[in-house]
């Protein structure tokens, strides 16, 4: 079963340029893993410091594998100052059939 994730957080005042080139490269990264299916990043049209990231990856191991990943602690440690909450607020998603 595919793992579907929504991960949205707000940057800092004046930081918003920096956290959209960190996430350019760090979607770069996650495209190219062979489990992930979706890796997209927004922001909100009237908030642009309001960062949204639709994820989708092959089932539950492609996602762990995801976690593990070399680029994603450096990623969140870049991440972490730059952003209002202590982290990405992740929200699991289902399908609805």
């Amino acid at each position: 079963m595919k793992k579907t994730l929504f991960a949205e957080f707000t940057a800092r005042e004046g930081t918003e340029e920096e956290v959209a080139r960190l996430l350019r490269d760090y979607a770069r990264d996650v495209r190219t893993e062979e489990g992930n299916l979706v890796f997209d990043v927004y922001t909100r049209a009237t908030h642009p410091r309001a960062f949204w990231i639709f994820e989708v990856y092959r089932d539950e191991d492609a996602f762990r594998a995801h976690l593990g990943a070399p680029y994603g602690g450096p990623f969140n440690a870049a991440l972490a100052p730059l952003i209002e909450e202590d982290a990405s607020v992740l929200t699991f998603l289902d399908r609805v059939a």
